[in-house]
């Protein structure tokens, strides 16, 4: 394996691993490393889908105990129960509106205009949302959380197909701004994280199952393990961070990032490939 594609498997792990769980969109900066990389064809696309595992793996540990409390108590615990059937609420609109608009999504979407110009549409909507009072949030933990309230956050997450939008943005401000409070916004943002990126890694896999081959396993087994420490690394932080702070330094740097973006690639400077 070329020495050379590996350090740029391992750069885009990382770049993976830090842009998952922050609002400033993984997809989006990974299309953009992967443009400046030279890693934007077919294999490419599904190895960035593909990396998301390791960051989700990131997620389980740090949430390990919540998780296992939760599975272990769910034949007798009504609350378990719940908490269970929210995140599979949440889950279900990103399985209905991926199966039905991903690979159209796919094939217009994923271009670095429509990335920066959304960088900074999202950059504006957290500085709206950070602007509204935390004394309005309904739901202070995910525990407290309806059905509704996770089909809400459920559907603010679909927004996220379009790159550029970030995943965890929509779903952590979005709750934001349906009543959850900033701490139950990020945990539940985190634990639909896991079904939803591991059904996105193992669908995109077998999809383009024809692309790969056994070759690929030092190039993805990088890619995975340097998105699993970084993630690790980032979500503690974040979840250190939150406790003080709000996220308007996102939204400042998203709206910066993507003017840089658009600039350099009105201007010729960078060639941004789709």
């Amino acid at each position: 394996m070329d020495i050379v594609l590996l350090a740029k498997a391992a750069v885009m792990g990382v770049v993976e691993g830090l842009t998952e769980f922050l609002p400033i969109s993984s997809t989006g900066h990974l299309i953009l490393a992967g443009a400046l990389l030279g890693m934007d064809d077919d294999k490419a696309k599904v190895f960035d889908i593909a990396i998301q595992t390791g960051a989700i793996f990131a997620v389980v540990m740090v949430y390990w105990q919540k998780i296992r409390d939760t599975v272990a108590a769910l034949p007798v615990s009504m609350r378990a129960r719940l908490f269970a059937f929210n995140v599979l609420v949440g889950f279900l609109p990103a399985v209905v509106l991926g199966l039905l608009f991903g690979k159209f999504i796919k094939a217009h979407l994923f271009t670095p205009e429509v990335v920066a110009s959304t960088f900074i549409l999202g950059g504006l909507v957290i500085l709206w949302a950070e602007r509204r009072p935390q004394s309005d949030a309904h739901v202070q933990n995910v525990d407290s959380m309806t059905a509704i309230d996770a089909l809400k956050v459920g559907l603010v997450q679909c927004l996220a197909m379009v790159p550029g939008t970030s995943r965890s943005g929509a779903t952590i401000i979005g709750g934001m701004l349906l009543g959850l409070s900033r701490k139950a916004a990020t945990d539940f943002s985190f634990f639909l994280a896991i079904p939803t990126l591991i059904g996105a890694g193992v669908y995109s896999l077998y999809k383009e199952r024809a692309l790969l081959s056994m070759a690929d396993l030092p190039l993805f087994g990088v890619g995975l393990l340097f998105s699993f420490v970084s993630a690790w690394l980032c979500v503690r932080w974040l979840l250190r961070y939150i406790s003080t702070h709000s996220f308007v330094a996102f939204a400042w740097y998203r709206i910066a990032f993507g003017i840089v973006v658009l600039a350099t690639a009105w201007s010729g400077l960078v060639h941004w490939a789709a």
